[in-house]
């Protein structure tokens, strides 16, 4: 997919007034907020998603909530695209601007407000990263459930954006269910507040409505967050199966079994030898396949749940069993998994999909996904959310090559209508950005589309919040 064709064509009024535009949006935030030189908008022309890229009108850096309602107010005023952007960690492309864009990047914005103990919430603002509200309460037992890999890096702006997730979001969730109330900027600055410290608001469920938006609602500049209590004891394990399609049917009779891990993840050979290579985590390299399954509470508890589980492994061929006897062993354990995406980039470009699907249809999926990137010539490497269904193939291709760039595009797009076909959706985590904008329609019905479209554009007329994304071009819907 070029940077052309993925998005609507810039508006040459808006390019032709880019000098007047940046001046402006000095005087607004002061040149010290405003980036504008060519060579200095080059990191902020892409996010992880890199088959595209786009230099944008300019970017601007607000330190505050005012700020922010200030420079939608300006771009509303002239109709100037905005792109909200964290730290560009999206794989679905949410956060790559187009030409006659504006950017606005929240990482200054990156203050812890408030943290609550008694109440168990934190209030941060949206450049806040996801793992250092973690850290920051921690030494009180607390920590915050949602653990995308890219935790370390990614902000909470971007993750309620994305509706994002983790390994850990088979017990505890995804962002939403641990969002408790937002600061929302409106397209024309106006500021409002959703939720709050309280567990559910009064009205329509507009957090609902906002975590997951992909940044097409308002732009995010503060969160309050839940906190929960650190578990008694974790403990995670690796089992090693002679075949994907026993590990895949492995997970499908432990979550039948009333059993729910903290976290099981999916890794096929080519993942293991792509993350062992790197982490030196001790996986087993004879396995085609390997879970790691993680439970947490008391030793009783832990021990019960372990014991049952290896039970129905065992039922399902498992080879390897190895249980890790220490912290060190159970952070090496997690560092291969954590680290995959980091790994697989040191070894070949790739596209992430982020289908989901009914446990019941994981080996179904699974197959289906080694015969397409077969039929195109391609590598993959699988290694998922396996505990609710959420898959990502890694398709493995040269960038440079636009044949191959086109067969994994190809690849990538007939993966994720095979989710779909078999009862999943298109997206578990990522969003749907512009990586699957143009599948929307094999998702969703033209009513289903228009009924969406006509939501978002009730609360950005004019669409100039991320305008490219999420939905097909033609045949946008007004309010």
């Amino acid at each position: 997919m070029s940077g052309t064709l993925a998005f609507l064509p810039p508006d040459q009024t808006i390019l032709d007034r880019r000098s007047t535009i940046v001046a402006d949006l000095v005087d607004l935030l002061g040149s010290d907020a405003i980036v504008s030189a060519e060579n200095e908008l080059v990191p902020f022309e892409t996010d992880g998603f890199i088959a595209v890229r786009n230099l944008p009108l300019a970017v601007a850096l607000p330190k505050t909530t005012a700020e922010v309602a200030a420079l939608l107010k300006y771009c509303a005023r002239y109709s100037i695209p905005v792109v909200p952007r964290g730290a560009g960690t999206s794989l679905s492309g949410g956060a790559i601007p187009q030409p006659d864009a504006i950017v606005i990047a929240l990482t200054r914005m990156n203050r812890i407000v408030e943290i609550d103990f008694a109440n168990r919430v934190a209030r941060v603002q949206a450049g806040v990263t996801n793992l250092s509200i973690s850290d920051a309460v921690a030494a009180e037992g607390f920590f915050y459930a949602p653990d995308p890999s890219s935790q370390l890096a990614c902000t909470i702006g971007g993750n309620i954006g994305m509706n994002s997730g983790g390994a850990h979001c088979l017990k505890y969730g995804v962002t939403t269910n641990n969002l408790l109330g937002v600061t929302l900027v409106l397209f024309d600055g106006t500021i409002i507040e959703l939720g709050g410290k309280h567990l559910d608001a009064g009205g329509l469920d507009l957090l609902g409505l906002v975590c997951g938006s992909e940044g097409q609602l308002g732009i995010v500049t503060e969160a309050t967050v839940r906190l929960l209590a650190k578990p008694e004891g974790a403990r995670p394990v690796l089992f090693g199966f002679p075949s994907a399609e026993q590990a895949s049917a492995c997970v499908s009779d432990i979550i039948g079994s009333g059993v729910i891990p903290v976290a099981i993840e999916f890794m096929d050979k080519p993942a293991i030898e792509i993350c062992e290579a790197f982490a030196h985590a001790g996986y087993p390299m004879d396995a085609e396949a390997l879970l790691i399954v993680e439970v947490e509470g008391s030793e009783t508890e832990m021990e019960r749940m372990l014991g049952a589980i290896i039970e129905i492994a065992r039922r399902h061929g498992v080879a390897t069993v190895k249980e890790s006897q220490s912290a060190m062993e159970a952070a090496a354990i997690w560092k291969g998994r954590k680290s995959a995406f980091g790994a697989t980039g040191r070894i070949a470009d790739y596209i992430c999909m982020d289908g989901t699907v009914p446990l019941s249809e994981l080996t179904n999926v699974l197959r289906g996904t080694y015969e397409i990137c077969e039929r195109y010539g391609l590598r993959v490497a699988n290694v998922f959310h396996a505990g609710d269904g959420n898959m990502h193939p890694l398709i493995l291709y040269n960038i440079n090559d636009p044949d191959q760039c086109a067969r994994a595009e190809a690849a990538g797009n007939d993966i994720l209508k095979l989710c779909v076909d078999h009862g999943g959706c298109l997206t578990g985590e990522h969003g749907v950005g512009i990586e699957k904008r143009d599948l929307m329609r094999h998702q969703y019905s033209k009513i289903d589309l228009d009924q969406q479209m006509r939501l978002r554009a009730a609360f950005d007329p004019g669409w100039i919040l991320n305008p490219s994304k999420v939905f097909p071009l033609e045949g946008r819907v007004k309010a």
